[in-house]
């Protein structure tokens, strides 16, 4: 089994840095929205409370004491993947802190942010087909080759893969949602919906080439704590995509167009019906509210 030095058990000071840059970033947010509350534009309270939930979740997943469990218990670990990958960046994605950062950047800035959410890359790497290679293919990669040996044995390759975790899930949700951040594509509901479901069986089935052929192998793990950590993919997985689910038929109901000759109107920063708006209008609303 490796030992699990260097991952929150020495008591050393960089141990506790994750909660520290985390605790900082929640705090620009939460100091952002409230200086968009105090002036005519406001910002929801629901949006904060999204954003605190996803940092509480990933609070717990860098904690010292938990790093050190997910180290050297493969269980540890899945759990810490659910938190990384799947439910802190749905959390994190609900609370639009792109459209934060645009509202509270100056209108040169904000034009930068903009020109770059709708450059080739970032275009490329948020459409919904390539998060999910990058998000369900990632975790193949990890659990069915010797990357995850590896990674046990390097706190850098460790630290890289949780960080692969959180910008892919982050990425998946945000492509799949298309909002409330505005998506730089326009894809209709049935297509994220048909991406969504496609990610679901393929967790699902990787849960059970864990479970059945014992992947990962060469980590030292028993037989039961593979199984074990296989089921809590499997089952937390299928949870963590419902709720995806559920949040994508939310807002695709509550941005339905209304009826009108020829005519679709937007509001506010939220995305419209069953396509995403494009980014090309978000720095005229940004504009208009300033104004």
């Amino acid at each position: 089994m490796p030992s699990a030095q260097g991952y929150g058990s020495d008591g050393s000071p960089l141990a506790w840095l994750p909660l520290v840059l985390l605790g900082l970033v929640t705090l620009v947010y939460l100091a952002a929205a409230r200086r968009q509350r105090l002036s005519n534009n406001g910002w929801s309270g629901w949006r904060c409370a999204f954003f605190s939930l996803g940092s509480m979740l990933l609070a717990a997943a860098v904690a010292p004491p938990v790093m050190a469990w997910a180290h050297h218990d493969l269980r540890g670990h899945m759990a810490v993947h659910l938190l990384f990958g799947m439910l802190a960046p749905l959390a994190w994605v609900l609370a639009a802190p792109v459209t934060l950062l645009l509202r509270s950047l100056p209108q040169a800035a904000a034009r930068g942010v903009t020109a770059l959410l709708r450059s080739l890359p970032i275009r490329s790497v948020s459409h919904p087909v390539t998060a999910l290679l990058l998000n369900i293919g990632g975790m193949y990669l990890l659990y069915l080759t010797p990357l995850y040996a590896a990674s046990q044995h390097s706190v850098l390759l460790n630290g890289w893969v949780h960080l692969h975790f959180l910008a892919a899930g982050y990425l998946f949700c945000w492509s799949i949602l298309a909002g409330p951040d505005a998506s730089p594509h326009r894809l209709g509901l049935r297509f994220r919906l048909g991406v969504l479901f496609i990610s679901m069986a393929a967790h699902a089935l990787l849960g059970k080439l864990m479970y059945g052929y014992l992947w990962p192998r060469g980590t030292g793990h028993g037989v039961e704590e593979i199984q074990a950590a296989a089921q809590l993919m499997y089952y937390g997985g299928d949870l963590a995509e419902l709720l995806l689910a559920v949040a994508l038929l939310c807002l695709a109901h509550r941005h339905r167009p209304r009826a009108s000759p020829g005519v679709f109107e937007l509001h506010g920063d939220q995305v419209g019906g069953r396509q995403s708006v494009p980014l090309a209008n978000i720095q005229k609303r940004v504009v208009q509210r300033r104004g």
